[in-house]
């Protein structure tokens, strides 16, 4: 299996942990302040990995780190914005929509500002899944609202941050302002997860210091409470997160990163099961739009797989 595959069957991975962590996630936040949740899941999550990548840690250079821990601060900005979301919000599905649209705008993002070249079966996979994320979560239509408003912003955060952890989990040759032509280390999966766990509990951790009442969490800690921190840590957050930054490592190009976009449809079956919500025929069609957008996206690599398999099949036919 080719690096580029490995990559998308992780990611597809990716998505049911990240679709299983909204569940983590919403039970932990009906019972404790959203961004005090958040800086407690990420250190922990961060903490856990550092222990495990305390080698790796220590060989990296400042350039690397400065460059993890800027991966970091952005990325705490956007969960900072998705946690406020998930607290306010009031419909999952749309949360789930007006989240995953980071995904569908990261080509659009790469190639304004960074000017990665994207192939055309991506701009065609766009519009597809943004028509499927649409009927998926949209059915009764938009209801603006504080969440809502605080999910848009966390998407196109979360837009800069899949592609700026593309770029240092990559090694690249760039040109600096000097004009001289500078080698970017890459930053190796374990520590770039985390530096920027622990960088985002350290955002977190301030703004709700800042931001929220810690006592009344601190005299009601229960049993339920500790068991959706901790699941969300370890499942959510530490495992999903280095298997993403994995993912990402193995190709250099963001546009993968679109099959991010099955999570709302985990997020929707899996919210069935636990929140006794339900699917109407729209969106399961919105589903079926946004597996035809994988497809589209990734027509190139699973044409070039399923040509090798009838050639392998023709050949051993002629034996």
């Amino acid at each position: 299996m080719s690096d580029a595959s490995k990559s998308d069957l992780f990611l597809v991975i990716v998505t049911v942990l990240a679709a299983i962590s909204w569940m983590f996630s919403k039970e932990a936040v009906a019972l404790m302040p959203p961004l005090l949740f958040m800086a407690v899941r990420f250190l922990l999550a961060g903490l856990i990995l550092a222990i495990a990548a305390y080698r790796p840690l220590r060989r990296l250079s400042r350039d690397q780190i400065l460059r993890s821990i800027s991966v970091g601060l952005v990325f705490g900005v956007g969960m900072t914005f998705w946690v406020m979301g998930l607290f306010h919000g009031t419909h999952l599905g749309e949360g789930a929509f007006l989240t995953s649209l980071g995904v569908v705008i990261v080509p659009v993002l790469a190639r304004l500002i960074f000017r990665e070249a994207q192939p055309f079966s991506t701009w065609l996979a766009v519009p597809i899944a943004v028509g499927g994320l649409a009927l998926l979560s949209l059915e009764n239509g938009f209801r603006p609202e504080a969440g809502q408003l605080f999910f848009v912003a966390g998407a196109c955060t979360f837009a800069l941050f899949f592609t700026l952890n593309t770029r240092t989990a990559n090694q690249r040759t760039v040109v600096n302002r000097r004009g001289e032509t500078v080698e970017k280390h890459k930053v190796p999966a374990l520590p770039l997860t985390a530096i920027t766990l622990l960088t985002v509990g350290a955002v977190t951790l301030v703004e709700s210091f800042v931001m929220e009442a810690w006592q009344p969490t601190l005299d009601s800690v229960s049993a339920e409470l500790v068991w959706w921190v901790v699941l969300s840590a370890v499942i959510g957050t530490s495992g999903r997160f280095l298997l993403q930054t994995y993912a990402q490592s193995l190709s250099a190009h963001s546009h993968g990163v679109v099959i991010l976009v099955l999570e709302p449809v985990w997020v929707a079956l899996f919210a069935a099961g636990w929140f006794g919500e339900s699917m109407t025929l729209v969106q399961l069609g919105g589903c079926g739009l946004i597996f035809m957008a994988l497809l589209v996206n990734r027509w190139g690599a699973l044409s070039k797989a399923l040509k090798g398999w009838l050639n392998r099949r023709t050949h051993r036919g002629a034996l």
